[in-house]
């Protein structure tokens, strides 16, 4: 079995009136189990030059009953202007519900599910630059497949 560990630490000497200072591990799991995820992407970067959208993971591909899938993505820019748009949806091409904007230096880390629920419902990772610029994304996926 893998263990794999993720830890965020947020800390800000001026945010608050008092001294910010928060910590948080936990060991990757197949969902619904303490099972360690047991499969990864690795960690890729993309480099483009266009503001076109693209599927930067395919649902489709990582289907689970209880996925526990965890994902990564980085936006390893160093300009404040440009910033990938992180959307979830079936493909570029369709409807997709926006969860944010990584600007320069920004990462996230979330909890995926690729099945929507039903057999036809998708959730596509999708992002989309800013700039027609060369911009690079960075990302990796933890996790399992039945």
């Amino acid at each position: 079995m893998a263990t794999t560990t993720a830890t965020l630490t947020l800390s800000s000497g001026d945010l608050t009136g008092d001294a910010l200072a928060l910590s948080s591990t936990t060991t990757l799991t197949k969902g619904g189990t303490t099972t360690g995820l047991d499969q990864t992407t690795g960690v890729a970067r993309k480099t483009t030059g266009a503001t076109t959208a693209f599927v930067l993971f395919e649902a489709g591909d990582y289907t689970a009953a209880n996925p526990g899938h965890k994902v990564y993505i980085k936006n390893t820019m160093s300009t404040g202007t440009e910033y990938f748009t992180v959307s979830i949806g079936d493909g570029p091409s369709t409807t997709v519900v926006e969860l944010g904007r990584l600007y320069a230096g920004d990462f996230m880390f979330i909890p995926w599910s690729a099945s929507g629920g039903s057999a036809a419902a998708h959730n596509d990772i999708v992002v989309a630059p800013s700039s027609a610029t060369d911009m690079t994304i960075e990302s990796a996926l933890i996790y399992h497949q039945d």
